[in-house]
């Protein structure tokens, strides 16, 4: 197997440090930090690797450190800006943030409350999500890689949708929580320590522009989508409690075998028995989604829980299972 090049540019945030600390385990890829401006206030990154090689974040610097592939663990803005010099400069470029991730420019402005400044590429961009849209990812040179709460949901709720037995008129609520490293290392006073420590917090009711990205891969229409983030006073994780009514369905085994169906030759997703349901510490550290889920035959109601590591299956490691498919090397290097 060759030895490819990655760069990452973001290096000094929660998402590219996990990166850069996941790559270096990898065995077939070499992380190049690329630089791309000073960490504010000058405070040492998260990641001090000085045996790793850095460059400037610049098209030149893909052909001069000879990379592959470049991550891109900033915000949508800058991704808009360093993804189409790096495209043209040769590299496959996966992308972090949202800037790619919904299908137009219309709709990116809707969620994101900002103008889309390089829409030619929403069109080619691929959505991430291996377990759903692998083919497409393997032959893609834009990879935009799936938001956390949206990993976690779309994996408990699209098998559900795709098969017919969620009652869709009775719409899907989930309730979503997650630790505080979801919201990026910039400084803020909702993430401080002081408003964060023996607290729990909602946020962005109503209006979470990850909803979009739910609602675009399971199929649903906003009306039947009920979202509700929660802050969590932990540094990483995502738990998300779903709750759908069936239809035509007679059994807790007849609802698992749905999922094993779509499921059971993923290395990421694992399945629980029904009425056992996962937590955090399962998936801790892990590139691991793991559900499990309650259901009441006499009601048809399902209650499913969702878990994912924020900055792996649901940033950093979901970066790393793409990279594997669009280099050819196992999907499973540097993860499992």
């Amino acid at each position: 197997m060759n030895k490819y090049k990655a760069g990452v540019v973001g290096f000094s945030g929660y998402s590219g440090a996990e990166l850069v600390r996941l790559l270096g385990s990898h065995p077939n890829v070499e992380p190049v930090l690329l630089e791309h401006r000073q960490d504010p206030g000058g405070r040492p990154a998260p990641v001090n690797h000085p045996q790793l090689r850095r460059a400037p974040s610049s098209p030149d610097s893909v052909g001069d450190e000879g990379l592959a592939v470049v991550f891109l663990a900033t915000p949508p803005e800058v991704s808009m800006d360093l993804a189409p010099g790096l495209l043209d400069a040769g590299a496959k470029v996966i992308d972090l943030s949202g800037a790619f991730r919904l299908r137009d420019a219309a709709t990116y402005a809707r969620w994101y409350k900002q103008e889309h400044t390089a829409p030619q590429l929403l069109g080619e961009a691929v959505y991430g999500l291996p377990e759903f849209c692998r083919q497409r990812i393997r032959g893609a040179r834009l990879i935009s890689n799936p938001g956390c709460y949206p990993t976690a949901a779309n994996l408990a709720i699209q098998p559900l949708i795709a098969s017919g037995v969620a009652d869709r008129s009775a719409g899907i609520i989930c309730d979503a929580k997650s630790g505080v490293s979801g919201a990026g290392r910039k400084a803020s006073l909702k993430t401080s320590f002081c408003e964060v420590t023996d607290n729990f917090s909602a946020y962005s009711v109503l209006d979470h522009r990850h909803v979009a990205e739910v609602l675009m891969v399971s199929g649903l229409d906003e009306p039947e989508f009920t979202f509700t983030a929660h802050l969590l006073p932990i540094d990483r994780g995502i738990l998300e409690t779903i709750y759908v009514r069936t239809r035509n369905v007679k059994s807790a085994e007849q609802l698992l075998d749905i999922y094993l169906r779509q499921y059971q030759t993923e290395k990421f997703v694992r399945l629980y028995q029904p009425g056992t349901l996962p937590d955090l510490a399962a998936v801790n550290r892990t590139n691991f989604c793991d559900i499990g889920f309650k259901f009441d035959p006499a009601t048809g109601r399902a209650v499913i829980v969702s878990v994912i590591d924020n900055l792996v299956k649901g940033a950093a490691g979901q970066a790393i299972q793409n990279m594997n498919l669009i280099l050819g090397c196992e999907e499973t290097a540097g993860l499992l």
